[in-house]
């Protein structure tokens, strides 16, 4: 999730916890006082852009602040929403402009990630291969359907619970987590609970400890209410290492 789409969340269920957001590039309570942030400097931000208007793509630069869109006719179903998220002190907002580059000459841009939404997967996964040929200085996640996300080298939401765990000193043994995507693997993975919802793709929930019911099947909440009333299967059991 992005930090504000967290916090509206963290807000509903009246916690103040430390947050890992923007694909782990953003870590802590309050986006006023980060305990990390990673971000593409202004300067690739401007190429990658240029290069990415180059072809038929939507284009999200997003800031722990705000984001910025191009404007672009794909089908409305691969759109990005834009949408606005309310809290206490702020509103973040998400503006479309008609050219993102002439945008970033007068207002420079470092963003924590940049998604980009494509008409078809074949164009999607060229510009993943020249991404990857052409800008050492980042990583790209591929996502279901047609969308890719740009995040800084090494920027990866395992890679922030990481951050996050050592600055609790929280072993990663005593780390749960719950996921449904490609990009969250290395944390099902390296996690001591690694959970994957039922709707994961069948790679994902390989390694994952648990699999638990589907989004659609409040699959979060179940898991949590199993777990916590501690009434798990023998085979559980053996391969969390819980019996004595």
């Amino acid at each position: 999730r992005n930090y504000h789409s967290a916090k509206k969340v963290a807000k509903a269920l009246k916690i103040n916890p430390m947050i890992v957001a923007q694909q782990g590039a953003f870590v802590g309570a309050s986006m006023e006082k980060p305990i990390m942030v990673k971000r593409i400097s202004e300067e690739l931000t401007a190429e990658l852009v240029q290069m990415l208007e180059k072809t038929t793509c939507q284009i999200l630069l997003i800031h722990e602040k705000y984001s910025l869109g191009n404007r672009v006719n794909l089908p409305e179903n691969l759109l990005g929403k834009s949408v606005m998220y309310l809290n206490d002190q702020n509103i973040y907002a998400q503006n479309y402009v008609d050219d993102i580059s002439e945008e970033l000459i007068d207002q420079p841009m470092a963003p924590t990630k940049m998604d980009i939404i494509f008409p078809e997967k074949n164009a999607r996964n060229d510009m993943l291969k020249l991404i990857k040929e052409m800008f050492p200085e980042v990583d790209a996640v591929l996502h279901p359907g047609h969308k890719l996300t740009i995040v800084p080298k090494g920027v990866s939401k395992w890679s922030g619970v990481l951050y996050l765990a050592d600055h609790l000193k929280v072993k990663r043994t005593e780390i749960v987590s719950i996921g449904d995507g490609l990009d969250d693997m290395d944390m099902i993975a390296g996690s001591g609970l690694g959970v994957a919802m039922g709707n994961a793709d069948e790679e994902v929930r390989k390694v994952a400890k648990w699999v638990t019911r589907s989004n659609d099947q409040d699959g979060v909440a179940y898991m949590l209410r199993e777990f916590f009333r501690k009434q798990h299967p023998i085979e559980f059991l053996q391969k969390m290492n819980m019996l004595k």
